[in-house]
């Protein structure tokens, strides 16, 4: 996998996030469809560069993922 493939990666989730607010793991990897390697890197990406928060529902059994302010 290359960097421009992360990117686009990120660019997909991002999308799917700005049309949600916010999605659980499982859900973004429902609506992005990607694999669980592919969806991983684009999120290191996505927090590298401060574009989204990463939080632990109440129950800390799924991560909710939103874009940043």
């Amino acid at each position: 996998m290359n960097i421009d493939t992360i990117g686009y990666n990120a660019g997909l989730i991002w999308n799917a996030l700005n049309a949600a607010d916010a999605l659980g793991v499982k859900q973004l990897k429902k609506v992005t469809k990607l694999k669980d390697k592919e969806m991983y890197l684009a999120l290191g990406w996505l927090a590298r560069e401060g574009k989204i928060i990463i939080a632990e529902n109440e129950d800390e059994k799924d991560l909710i993922i939103s874009l940043a302010q």
